[in-house]
């Protein structure tokens, strides 16, 4: 019976793989990552440095942080709009920064390491001025309901530039703790590179772990932008692991296993839920040695690979008619870039560790057949779907030219000096139908629907709009698909 059982399992998996592999195309992932590293070039707010490659940008933001007399100039625009939120940034770096990590040499052998660590430091750089003090973090700085009633480039901006930020008497946990994760992580990307800026972040990031742990309260109290609906607790895990990893300190240990009873079977991960990152960051712990202490997170990890895997008995999310994962509409590709990489690291753990795979169920799953799953998201993606269209801006012949950005869709400040108001961008560039002037080369948008259509339409912003987190998971993900040294 179990014979039978793993027969079909691998006759489910290698239909689905037929059906998506067979004659798609060879894709060049070395081009792919480095177009995906790109993309950050053209979110960056502030002093843009000479080495600028996205050179349709122009400066922006320079007065961040002033009504308080604080510096925040620099960081992220998270997406389409010109708000710059703390919570997602800082996602944004640990998951860039694990890539650098785990995949550093394959990276590094298509001649974008160093890109992509300009693109950690630039987020991180943001981090610590956001950090002002031991209990105080700004979490976001526009108002973001003004700025969406508006369209208008960065450049030209003039909506207010409001600042918010959470203290011992305003807490945010989830923000401080991401915030803390995404230091540490970064941490480890420059020990090698510059020990001292590696020294600081570290120490900032102790810091407002402690913050974080000492003045608990959910940011979804006082949030304005990115709620949180998940709670605190996963990113306290996130952040000891990252820690623990980045410090070695036995003491991020203990609080982990301390409190390792929070931990559960997610079903996603993303900028919100982060219980299965901490459960794969540690998965070479709880398969090696500490199986027995870890024991929750590695079979809250194994729930969530066998709830992802097509022919799983617990499989709970279900593919699209084209075979891409789907979880809700709005933005899917951000959970489908999450899912995978967990997924590829996840399966470098099961190889890395010597066990033949797991078990869900009666279907058996091994390292080899993960990956290839992940591979047909990533292929998905990049243009071997229904629609035989790339959902990268920029890579392939055919991707979408009419995204929900407003630097994008309106003509770069390079070539058109004149301001371009609230009101003149809402009329003008918004509605139109005239591919975006400029390209926002990397740029990963949300997606198709569940039936694998998708309208290339400025308005959809559910579906045209691209992220920061986003092309950052994919950006590991791509990596998990070159050739290591």
């Amino acid at each position: 019976m179990e014979y039978n059982n793993r027969l079909v399992c691998c006759l489910v998996l290698c239909a689905l793989f037929i059906v998506h592999i067979n004659g798609a195309d060879t894709y060049d992932y070395g081009d792919a990552i480095g177009k995906a590293i790109l993309f950050f070039e053209g979110q960056r707010s502030g002093k843009l440095p000479s080495s600028q490659r996205m050179n349709w940008r122009g400066d922006s933001a320079l007065s961040d942080g002033r009504l308080e007399n604080v510096n925040l100039v620099g960081g992220y625009y998270d997406a389409g709009d010109n708000v710059k939120f703390v919570w997602p940034m800082s996602f944004t770096v640990s998951l860039l920064s694990w890539a650098a990590i785990e995949y550093e040499s394959g990276i590094a052998s298509v001649k974008q390491l160093n890109y992509l660590h300009s693109a950690i430091r630039w987020g991180a750089d943001f981090i610590l001025l956001a950090h002002s003090s031991p209990t105080t973090l700004f979490t976001q700085v526009g108002d973001g309901n003004a700025d969406h009633q508006c369209w208008e480039r960065p450049e030209d901006m003039d909506t207010p530039r409001t600042l918010y930020k959470i203290d011992a008497d305003s807490p945010g946990t989830e923000v401080a703790a991401e915030s803390a994760a995404a230091l540490s992580a970064a941490s480890i990307v420059f020990q090698k590179v510059d020990s001292n800026y590696s020294s600081r972040l570290l120490s900032q990031s102790k810091s407002l772990f402690d913050f974080a742990d000492k003045y608990r309260g959910s940011y979804s109290k006082s949030c304005p932008f990115y709620c949180s609906y998940s709670g605190y607790q996963d990113e306290l895990l996130w952040a000891a692991s990252w820690l623990y990893k980045a410090s070695g300190e036995s003491k991020y240990m203990d609080y982990i296993l301390s409190n390792q009873g929070w931990s559960q079977v997610a079903s996603e991960f993303g900028w919100d839920n982060k219980f299965v990152g901490a459960q794969t960051l540690l998965a070479q712990e709880s398969y090696g040695a500490k199986k027995d202490q870890l024991a929750k997170f590695r079979s809250n990890l194994e729930s969530f690979i066998c709830s992802v895997m097509p022919g799983s008995n617990s499989q709970q999310i279900k593919p699209t008619p084209g075979g891409l994962l789907y979880i809700r509409d709005s933005s899917n590709l951000q959970y489908v870039t999450g899912f995978t990489t967990v997924l590829f690291k996840f399966s470098n753990i099961l190889e890395s560790n010597h066990v033949d795979g797991i078990q869900c169920g009666s279907s058996h799953f091994t390292a080899s057949q993960i990956t290839a799953f992940a591979k047909t998201q990533v292929d998905y993606i990049l243009g071997n779907n229904p629609m035989k269209i790339s959902y990268m801006v920029g890579f392939g012949n055919k991707y979408p030219k009419h995204i929900h950005h407003r630097a994008s869709s309106i003509p770069s400040i390079k070539v058109h000096p004149a301001k371009v108001g609230c009101n003149d961008g809402q009329s003008e560039y918004y509605p139109s139908t005239n591919p975006n002037p400029n390209i926002l080369v990397g740029a990963i948008v949300g997606g198709p629907d569940s039936s694998d259509q998708f309208n290339d339409v400025r308005s959809d912003y559910s579906h045209s709009e691209p992220t920061t987190y986003m092309n950052a998971a994919f950006v590991s993900s791509l990596a998990a698909l070159l050739p290591s040294k």
